[in-house]
């Protein structure tokens, strides 16, 4: 984790805009590397015992967010879309309005503002403001048609 921390250090250092992801092994050192700069910081044995925890408590919904892909080149079924990717109006508009749904086919499961707040599961009448995302789930091809009504250039995958 020391290591670590001093990687988050410099990388932040190096450049103030960089998306910082960094492992921690103890807990404790969460907030330590969140302080020096890391955008995310992941504790992989945590993550590992809540999984299986999970796969005891509710089995088959874990196997349905297993299957879930969210990287790869034809099988993505999560996508994370800025606002400002899908209408260039002055008018705010509501998660109604952009009607996802009959367009696309994808359904919003989330919603995170400006300020970097989520919202699971959002209302209709949510207003989508400025420098805020939603997050769509979709099979692959009701993906696709979102990057393709919306002329969305994807550079994550």
């Amino acid at each position: 984790d020391a290591d670590n921390l001093f990687v988050v250090l410099s990388a932040r250092q190096m450049n103030k805009n960089i998306n910082i992801i960094s492992r921690a092994s103890q807990e404790s050192s969460y907030d330590k590397l969140k302080f020096a700069g890391a955008n995310n910081v992941i504790l992989p044995d945590m993550i590992g015992g809540d999984h299986m925890a999970s796969l005891v408590v509710v089995p088959g919904l874990m196997e349905f967010i297993d299957n879930l892909s969210i990287v790869g080149k034809s099988n993505i079924n999560i996508e994370e879309v800025a606002v400002e990717k899908l209408y260039h109006s002055n008018k705010a508009q509501t998660i109604k309005d952009l009607d996802l749904r009959k367009k696309t086919g994808c359904n919003i499961i989330g919603y995170k503002d400006a300020k970097g707040d989520y919202v699971v599961n959002p209302e209709a009448d949510t207003v989508i403001e400025a420098n805020s995302k939603i997050i769509v789930l979709g099979r692959p091809e009701q993906i696709e048609k979102l990057n393709s009504v919306f002329n969305i250039k994807n550079e994550t995958h």
